[in-house]
C-alpha cells in the first residue's frame, strides 16, 4: 500500500510540466523587432531570460543588447542587489511588454507541448488523493489557456501572474494556491525547473523537488540548493507517494 509522503503538489509551467522555449523565443524576438530591438535571440538564449516573469526576460534581453551583462551574469536581474536593472529604460521594458503579452497570449500554443509523461504523473498523483496546482510567473491570461489546453479539469488550482499579488520567488502565489486548497505548507511540495522555484519553495517553507529536463541544467540546480533532483516526471510521483 502506497504512503503518502505529501498531500499537495504545487508545479511550476514552464520548463516543468510544458516546454514553451520555443513559443517564448518566437513571442520575445517578435516583440523585440516590433520596437526596434535584436531579435535574433535562439532558445538557448532564451531559457536564460526566463524564470522571474516577462518583465525580468525583457529586461535581460535588452542587457544583452546593450552589452550591460553577459549570459552569466543574467541570474543577477530581479535579484536582490540588481545593479543591472537600474541601468536599463524601464518605459522601454513596458512598452516592449506591451506588445509582448498580447502575442504571445495569441500564439502561447503554436509550437508548445506537454512533456512526456506529465500527464500520466498528474493523473496518477490525483488517483491517490494528492491535490495538485500550478503557479507560475507568466501573464495569468496565458497560463488558464494553457492549462486549459494540456491539461483540461486536471490540475485543482491554476494561478499565474497578475498585478495585486506579488511574483515567484516571493511566497504569495504558492500560500494562495495551498489557502485555496486547504493544505499546509508542511503537507505540500513544489516542483520546478529553476533557482527561482529553488527560491520560492524555500520563501514559501516547501520542500522542493527540481526538474532537469527544464531550462536549467542539473548541475546549476544542484549549485543553488536543488535537494531533490529527478530525470523523468514519474520520479515525481515516486518522491510525492514515498514509494
Amino acid at each position: 500500500m502506497t504512503t503518502k509522503k505529501y498531500s499537495a503538489v504545487i508545479f511550476d509551467m514552464d520548463g516543468t510540466v510544458l516546454n514553451t522555449l520555443d513559443d517564448l523565443t518566437d513571442a520575445l524576438n517578435h516583440a523585440l523587432k516590433e520596437t526596434g530591438h535584436d531579435h535574433a535571440y535562439t532558445t538557448a538564449d532564451v531559457r536564460n531570460f526566463f524564470g522571474s516573469g516577462v518583465t525580468v526576460a525583457i529586461t535581460r534581453a535588452l542587457a544583452i543588447e546593450q552589452g550591460l551583462a553577459s549570459y552569466d551574469e543574467l541570474e543577477a536581474v530581479g535579484q536582490p542587489g540588481d545593479k543591472i536593472t537600474p541601468q536599463i529604460d524601464l518605459q522601454e521594458v513596458s512598452r516592449i511588454q506591451d506588445l509582448y503579452k498580447p502575442y504571445y497570449a495569441a500564439h502561447c500554443s503554436v509550437k508548445t507541448g506537454e512533456y512526456d509523461g506529465i500527464n500520466a504523473m498528474v493523473r496518477r498523483l490525483r488517483e491517490q488523493g494528492i491535490k495538485v496546482a500550478v503557479v507560475s510567473n507568466k501573464p495569468d491570461p496565458a497560463v488558464q489557456d494553457l492549462a486549459a489546453d494540456y491539461f483540461p479539469n486536471l490540475f485543482d488550482k491554476v494561478i499565474g501572474e497578475q498585478p495585486q499579488i506579488r511574483r515567484k520567488p516571493a511566497p504569495d502565489m504558492v500560500q494562495k494556491a495551498l489557502s485555496d486548497l486547504g493544505i499546509a505548507p508542511n503537507q505540500a511540495v513544489y516542483v520546478g525547473d529553476s533557482e527561482i522555484d529553488i527560491q520560492t519553495a524555500h520563501n514559501s517553507g516547501l520542500d522542493c523537488i527540481s526538474v532537469t529536463w527544464g531550462f536549467r541544467p542539473a548541475e546549476f540546480l544542484k549549485s543553488h540548493g536543488a535537494s531533490i533532483l529527478v530525470d523523468r516526471p514519474a520520479d515525481i510521483a515516486a518522491v510525492v507517494l514515498g514509494d
